[in-house]
């Protein structure tokens, strides 16, 4: 069953399709996880008409890679990072608010924090690893 945003491309404010989360998965990760599913996530976010710039979402994926190398450094403070890695919500949130970023970057912000498993680190990696594949799929979809 593929899971989409609760928002209606009308909800949204235009005709972009909902996004579908159904193959992010950090703690089962698929072969297609970093070259398919990333793509597919990138060429989603990217059809935004005014929001999702590739400036704006960079600064999440910076703020990413700064937390990776703070759990990399120090492993034993993982769970002391969390609550902070997952307030990446709340700044997306914000940025919404200010219709900087579309309601899919929302959703697609969301699931992935919530496939950061607290009892393994490793998901937290596979997360940035993602981000990271996003990122690159999505500088070749957005257009300029």
């Amino acid at each position: 069953m593929n899971q989409h945003s609760n928002y209606s491309s009308q909800q949204r404010g235009y005709d972009t399709p909902a996004l579908d989360t159904s193959g992010i998965k950090f703690k089962d990760k698929s072969v297609d996880l970093f070259d398919g599913v990333a793509n597919r996530t990138a060429e989603t976010i990217a059809q935004a008409r005014n929001e999702n710039k590739a400036t704006q979402l960079r600064k999440y994926y910076d703020e990413i890679i700064m937390w990776e190398q703070k759990v990399r450094q120090s492993p034993d403070k993982y769970l002391e990072y969390l609550p902070f890695i997952k307030m990446l919500n709340a700044k997306v949130a914000y940025a919404k608010g200010r219709k900087l970023v579309d309601q899919n970057f929302v959703d697609l912000m969301r699931h992935c924090t919530k496939e950061i498993d607290d009892t393994d680190i490793n998901t937290f990696y596979t997360f940035k690893l993602f981000f990271e594949s996003f990122m690159g799929f999505y500088k070749m979809h957005k257009p300029k």
